[in-house]
């Protein structure tokens, strides 16, 4: 049994246009509760997500960060709320609650998230996880290595990262939000799994000499952010095309101070020359059209820090991108010849 998870369908409520007329429906009132709790059964639809909150600062803390991130998951909520509903009424948006880590230790709550993401993907649900900072990617991966454990199968598993850090600290004196990478590269070689590990819009002024080394012997191909303009997409697909021909499947993690304060004034480590989100949408969405991907999270927005939710509500831009790709590529949009902005 998930300790330590609360409901957060308080969350869903917003402007209502229609109470029986779907193509004025809101995500309020389309999002239905999951208790990971009650035993659910198996979803059998067409389509299905599952949001999961992870409320944690701890390893921003212990990465010397700016604490906030343990708030984001209901901020970002509160933003979807009123996203339009622009799927078929086949596909199910769920929420999984949030998991509570303000007593507990950061590798509890990872251990926790794990248990929720591997209950999610039994439940042939697709996770969508609210971070909490980027130690949030620990617990969601470890959630996939179960899965794949129980169906006992090697898991074969690319993560693109789109961050300015590689996020690949060493951990000797205990892990942060800047470990994950590393971490997870050390259960791979332990379980002699292949490391599959693409981080996009790294910047250089922000990552130590001794960190680009790290990547470089681990074979960590990586995508800078001044390569990642708006004109650069056909080169970065091109990359991206490289790395996921070599897994199985993908899973998508997107730390928001990848993008210029601009856009994510709200994240623990700002980036005045960071990403557009023009630049990175696009991205995700030919990511997602190759059907490999399996998960996403979003992290280290903090409300805290945030300019009217400014950070917040790209997150739930992006979400809303995620949701309606994989529905298009289902065929379960209901707007399709248009491939508007998201």
């Amino acid at each position: 049994m998930l300790k330590n998870y609360v409901s957060a369908m308080e969350n869903w409520h917003g402007r209502v246009d229609s109470e029986d007329d779907y193509d004025a429906f809101r995500w309020h009132q389309w999002v239905e509760p999951l208790d990971l709790n009650s035993g659910p059964e198996p979803f059998a639809g067409k389509l299905g997500f599952a949001i999961v909150g992870f409320c944690s600062e701890q390893g921003v803390r212990r990465n010397k960060g700016r604490v906030g991130t343990a708030l984001a998951p209901d901020f970002i909520r509160r933003q979807m709320a009123n996203l339009p509903c622009t799927f078929d009424q086949s596909v199910k948006i769920f929420d999984a609650g949030d998991i509570l880590c303000q007593e507990i230790s950061m590798e509890e709550g990872q251990a926790l998230l794990a248990e929720a993401v591997e209950q999610i993907l039994q439940l042939n649900l697709f996770p969508i996880v609210l971070g909490g900072g980027h130690e949030t990617t620990f617990g969601h991966y470890c959630g996939h290595l179960a899965n794949a454990d129980n169906s006992s199968k090697i898991l074969d598993l690319g993560i693109i990262n789109f961050d300015a850090h590689f996020d690949m600290r060493p951990y000797e004196n205990g892990s942060s939000s800047g470990s994950m990478f590393r971490q997870i590269a050390d259960i791979c070689q332990e379980r002699g799994m292949k490391y599959g590990y693409l981080p996009m819009g790294i910047q250089k002024h922000s990552n130590t000499v001794s960190l680009f080394k790290t990547a470089e012997e681990h074979g960590v191909k990586y995508v800078l952010a001044k390569d990642m303009g708006i004109g650069a997409y056909s080169t970065v697909t091109e990359k991206v095309d490289t790395f996921l021909f070599d897994h199985d499947s993908a899973y998508i993690t997107v730390c928001t101070d990848v993008f210029s304060s601009a856009f994510a004034p709200g994240v623990s480590a700002t980036q005045s020359t960071g990403l557009e989100p023009e630049a990175v949408l696009p991205i995700i969405k030919h990511i997602l059209r190759t059907r490999k991907v399996v998960g996403f999270d979003i992290c280290e927005i903090s409300p805290r820090f945030d300019q009217d939710d400014t950070t917040a509500s790209l997150g739930a831009v992006i979400i809303f991108s995620v949701v309606n790709t994989i529905c298009k590529i289902h065929n379960l949009a209901v707007i399709t010849e248009t491939d508007y902005y998201v």
